[in-house]
């Protein structure tokens, strides 16, 4: 139970991390046409392009999920095209897992890769990584959504601002909040609110999500028990989606998720760590079923 609670937490902290058109060349955010203040769509349409183009950025993500033993925090390197991780984790579960420095996870493209110290080893063979092979992991299940979501729409919703942003323009009621300030960056903050209904009947993203993402991504999270989420954006200066807050409505409890972006088109090179220092989950989860089911048969 406990292997597979802490492999469960890491699909949480997963599905947690994770290409738009419009006016989005790279102008100030306040530019101005004819005068006049840019409207909120063309302003989040040019922050959904700008990040899509980026590709990468630093991340420092905070990250509150019921069960899950309180808040997590990650921070480090992310990719979107294609996926790839670099971060190190800490608070809730993970904190058990890693080292005095946190754990540290890598994604290179549908596999994950957790570090875990001391005693958070010995039930994986004393090596220092456990594999998540999600795509594994989602066919295991017999369930075609739940692949898509780990390897497709709802991952790359949660991992890639620009998809984040593009979804806010489904909202039915987008509001400019005002001007503030994020790591001492001047920008400009969009918020709104959809319920899942909304966001299903809503086609506003369809330039900014091919259809197939767009069914993945919303479908995953209705089939999840998602009944609707709020979504905030500050877009900086340079059109950058600087920080970007979700919280969604689930059966579990209110998840709220904090990403603060920078240094958007960093370099980001993810090496697997070698085979002999890895143990896969799948298998051992598979020996802990077989275990489970020779024992039943000896009843």
């Amino acid at each position: 139970m406990r292997r597979t609670a802490f492999g469960a937490t890491a699909l949480v902290v997963t599905a947690a991390l994770a290409g738009c058109s419009g006016d989005g060349g790279g102008g100030e955010r306040a530019a101005r046409d004819g005068g006049e203040r840019r409207s909120i769509v063309q302003a989040l349409t040019a922050a959904a392009e700008r990040a899509g183009e980026a590709r990468t950025a630093r991340v420092e993500l905070t990250m509150s999920v019921p069960g899950a033993g309180g808040g997590m925090r990650m921070s480090g390197v992310t990719g979107w095209d294609p996926l790839v991780m670099d971060v190190t984790a800490s608070g809730g579960m993970l904190a058990r897992a890693g080292g005095p420095g946190g754990t540290r996870m890598l994604r290179v493209d549908d596999v994950m890769y957790v570090s875990v110290d001391g005693k958070g080893s010995e039930g994986f063979g004393g090596k220092p990584w456990v594999k998540l092979d999600l795509r594994a992991i989602a066919e295991g299940s017999g369930d075609e959504r739940a692949l898509a979501a780990m390897t497709g729409g709802l991952q790359d919703m949660n991992r890639s601002p620009s998809q984040q942003t593009a979804l806010l323009l489904d909202s039915p009621g987008i509001e400019r909040v005002g001007e503030e300030e994020v790591g001492g960056v001047p920008t400009e903050h969009y918020g709104g609110t959809l319920t899942m209904e909304e966001a299903l009947a809503a086609d506003s993203s369809s330039d900014h999500l091919t259809a197939e993402e767009r069914e993945e991504l919303l479908g995953a999270m209705e089939e999840s028990g998602v009944k609707g989420f709020d979504i905030d954006v500050w877009v900086d200066e340079r059109d950058y989606p600087a920080r970007i807050d979700m919280t969604m409505d689930s059966p579990q409890g209110g998840i709220t998720v904090s990403q603060t972006y920078s240094d958007y088109g960093t370099p980001v090179s993810v090496e697997a760590p070698p085979a002999s220092e890895t143990t896969d989950l799948m298998e051992v989860l598979e020996e802990i079923g077989g275990a489970g089911r020779e024992g039943a048969g000896e009843v």
